[in-house]
């Protein structure tokens, strides 16, 4: 006897739904897509097209190595202890620590999981298995050490924010360094701002600043930062996305003036 309470089987894309339920799949999947192939051209470009005075790319920062006046430690553009069979790029070496904690976001989560792997691809909507198994399982279960990735996301902020104090300070043709704020100087703070928005509303630390006390009421402090969490969290998803754009803007703009295609003009 079939039991009347079992959730109806739907066959890939079968749904009764009437909407435009495709609509927003697809847009995730054109825009993840158009970032995943830029970021990863853009990586493997010569470093003098990530840098420009005093701006750097949010894409290679924090520079570790190479003669630019943005590296860390200095060294060889290339690192002696590299090996060669491998095309190098500065991005390299930071850019998984960013890239994890979006990778391992809960809405990038849900988002990728319909856009590239129909999981489902939508509420209600037929998906091309049968069997659900959840991130219980490798290589799934790796999404769990999101939480880790937000400290190092928490840190990459005081870094970015350090990114655009240094492109307040121009050079001067005899030597030195002036202050100032050019088109770029706004770029980089917008950019900052931006990712601090989608950081700071993670629910992780959402979490971690709220979440393992059953009640509040006698905390004020810590009630006062899960309410401006909660804040942020509840506009994740639009932050999460203006952020991804920005860094990628900022890439170009960045790039466009160490191509002498875009000019930087310089308010103060």
């Amino acid at each position: 006897m079939a039991d009347p309470y079992a959730l109806p089987v739907r066959h890939f894309g079968e749904t009764t739904r009437r909407d435009a339920w495709w609509l927003q799949p697809v847009a995730v999947f054109l825009g993840l897509s158009a970032f995943l192939i830029y970021s990863t051209w853009a990586m493997f470009q010569p470093i003098a097209y990530a840098e420009f005075g005093p701006y750097l790319s949010p894409m290679f920062s924090p520079l570790l190595f190479g003669t630019s006046p943005h590296a860390w430690f200095g060294g060889p553009d290339v690192p002696t202890w590299w090996p060669a069979a491998i095309p190098y790029s500065a991005a390299v070496l930071v850019l998984w620590m960013p890239g994890g904690f979006r990778v391992t976001c809960y809405y990038y989560r849900g988002a990728y999981y319909k856009a590239f792997w129909a999981d489902p691809p939508a509420c209600t909507v037929g998906e091309p298995r049968k069997k659900y198994l959840g991130e219980r399982w490798f290589p799934l279960v790796i999404q769990n050490i999101h939480r880790y990735f937000l400290y190092l996301a928490l840190a990459f902020l005081v870094i970015l924010a350090h990114d655009v104090w240094k492109a307040l300070w121009f050079p001067r043709p005899g030597g030195g360094a002036e202050f100032g704020i050019g088109v770029g100087t706004l770029v980089l703070a917008a950019n900052t701002i931006l990712l601090s928005g989608y950081t700071f509303g993670c629910h992780s630390l959402r979490h971690l600043v709220g979440g393992f006390l059953d009640t509040m009421s006698g905390r004020p402090a810590r009630r006062t930062a899960y309410v401006c969490v909660s804040a942020f969290n509840r506009a994740h998803m639009r932050w999460a996305w203006a952020s991804l754009v920005m860094v990628l803007f900022a890439d170009v703009y960045v790039r466009m003036c160490a191509m002498g295609i875009w000019t930087d003009f310089r308010i103060v």
